[in-house]
């Protein structure tokens, strides 16, 4: 696969934009970690709070990320970028105004492997960059760079307790293939494992009784 840019401006573009947004990484925990706790209390707040914290990612993402930052060396970041603000606008929709998304710790395997990819996001993957040898700013941070907010993603949707439409899961399924696919290339191989992360989630949702993806 080839790529109009190289590894060292696909790093370059990280170190810029973290530069920009900055305190942006430390509040995204501040307010995510909190978020990350009401999964473990659930109610009407844990169900407005955890999609409106997803939305927020993704939007960041969409706007700063790929149409300032990256879209500059990859025109492809147009789509990406507005790929992302379709699923901000889907979290916002779905979850906080039509409140169809309820989540909550059950203790499940499949709440297991959403707790997993919620610490590897928030807690492996940057350390996994440093040990790599990135160096801030230029490495991709939870809640602010596009495949850490997708495995934190996959994390709380399989948190699910209520049915959702199918089409919730189509940019995140889509997303977790480009982004693995260029792991290797980009050198960010904590990336590697978006792909089996994504099908991991759709399948647990799609195989749960009662079934948690909607086809209709």
């Amino acid at each position: 696969m080839m790529l109009p840019f190289t590894t060292a401006q696909f790093f370059e573009v990280f170190g810029a934009y973290n530069n920009a947004i900055w305190p942006a990484q430390i509040v995204v925990y501040i307010v995510a970690l909190p978020g990350v706790a009401l999964l473990f209390m659930p109610g009407p707040a844990t169900d407005r709070i955890v999609p409106g914290i997803l939305a927020s990612m993704w939007g960041l993402a969409g706007i700063v990320y790929h149409w300032i930052y990256f879209a500059p060396i990859n025109a492809a970041a147009l789509i990406f970028g507005f790929a992302f603000l379709m699923q901000s606008a889907i979290f916002v929709v779905s979850g906080t105004v039509r409140r169809e998304m309820h989540f909550a710790w059950t203790g499940t395997p499949r709440c297991a492997l959403g707790l997993v990819l919620i610490v590897y996001s928030a807690a492996v993957y940057p350390l996994a960059g440093l040990a790599l040898g990135h160096v801030y700013p230029a490495l991709p941070l939870f809640g602010v760079a596009p495949c850490p907010i997708l495995f934190f993603t996959f994390g709380c949707l399989l948190m699910l307790q209520s049915p959702v439409a199918w089409w919730v899961m189509v940019v995140p399924l889509l997303w977790s293939i480009i982004g693995g696919s260029a792991a290797v290339l980009l050198d960010v191989p904590q990336d590697l494992m978006l792909p089996v992360s994504g099908l991991l989630t759709v399948g647990m949702l799609a195989g749960t009784q009662p079934r948690l993806l909607r086809w209709h």
